[in-house]
């Protein structure tokens, strides 16, 4: 399974490049587009696999293992992986800013799950983190395929490289804590609430890692990928979906922030990347209401969904009684947290009343 950053829908705009002057953006586009689909066909069948393990494991006590375990590998601009081993746990940084960036990408989201939700790495059982860089020729996206991240250096002319954006590694990790526990389909509002949930844990690692509360966050994932040619902020706008762009060879972010704009359609399985933003806002709304750092109540309750026993077909619908039965176990009936999170999914239209 692979769980790519960069969705087809802008892959496509961006493979008609060469008619604004783009010809390598155009190319490496067109070269994605086409090793990319046929990789993404086992992601509907993905959660649905290891959901039974997933929950197993979440039950499980043990001792918490606080250490963190990187591997960084470098595929020299080919598509072989795991690639040569540059950068181990503990190594001196290595003078190459892919390298270096995606070491401290991956223990700034290990220090995340550990200090902020308890979590022993993705897979709640110190699972080794392991990344590649330096991916394919002008390769646009980033991927995690199950085992490990894998980075792209961009096209130099759309995208810069991939491990500048810490809420890039964040997302991509987060797609592994969901495998080792709810294990949502990859398909519909499954699959949005997948990529969802990712978004939510890459703005948290970003706003830990800054110590930033969720009034003073971006709420910006991708942010900096993009090359001073594009009119555009990042990938996505979670407080604001449909914003992060607007460029003459992107096209506008057509991402939804409500349930009035929800995308019905086969492609992107689904419209994963385009109906996450509805779950994207309720977020962001919900711990901006609650105020304070957004790990520390709002992050809490998504995560209590995510590991508690979430169906792998959830809908939007489920997931938001999820939340607010989360908040309601974590900090009572009554509570603000309560209100925050239920007037979130009101705002959306996922839930009336």
């Amino acid at each position: 399974m692979r769980r790519h950053i960069v969705p087809p829908y802008l892959l496509a705009r961006i493979a008609r490049a060469d008619a604004f002057g783009m010809e390598r953006a155009a190319e490496a586009a067109r070269r994605s587009l086409l090793a990319d689909p046929p990789l993404r066909e086992d992601r509907v069948r993905a959660g649905e696999a290891t959901a039974a393990g997933a929950r197993t494991q979440a039950v499980t006590v043990a001792p918490v293992d606080r250490t963190v375990e990187r591997t960084i590998s470098d595929a020299g601009n080919t598509e072989k992986l795991p690639g040569r081993e540059v950068r181990a746990e503990g190594a001196a940084a290595s003078g190459d800013v892919a390298v270096d960036e995606a070491y401290e990408g991956l223990g700034a989201t290990h220090a995340l799950l550990l200090e902020a939700f308890g979590r022993a790495s993705v897979d709640g059982a110190a699972l080794p983190l392991l990344a590649t860089v330096h991916y394919g020729t002008h390769y646009d996206n980033a991927f995690w395929d199950g085992r490990r991240m894998v980075f792209g250096d961009g096209d130099g002319e759309v995208f810069g490289r991939f491990t500048a954006s810490l809420s890039v590694i964040g997302h991509e990790l987060a797609h592994g804590v969901t495998q080792f526990t709810a294990g949502l389909a990859y398909e519909g509002q499954s699959g949005a609430l997948n990529e969802s949930f990712s978004d939510v844990m890459g703005a948290l690692v970003e706003q830990f890692h800054a110590k930033q509360t969720a009034d003073a966050a971006s709420w910006l994932i991708g942010e900096g990928l993009f090359t001073s040619a594009v009119q555009g902020r990042a990938l996505r706008s979670m407080l604001e979906p449909g914003t992060a762009y607007d460029d003459d060879v992107l096209g506008r972010d057509p991402q939804p922030a409500d349930m009035a704009g929800y995308v019905d359609t086969t492609d992107d399985n689904g419209g994963v990347h385009l109906n996450s933003g509805i779950p994207n806002r309720a977020f962001a709304l919900a711990a901006r209401a609650i105020g304070g750092f957004a790990w520390e109540r709002a992050g809490q309750v998504w995560y209590d969904a995510i590991t508690g026993g979430l169906s792998p077909t959830a809908d939007f619908a489920g997931f938001a009684a999820a939340t607010t039965a989360s908040a309601r176990a974590r900090f009572g009936d009554d509570s603000p947290e309560v209100g925050a999170v239920a007037a979130a999914w009101r705002t959306v239209g996922v839930t009336t009343g």
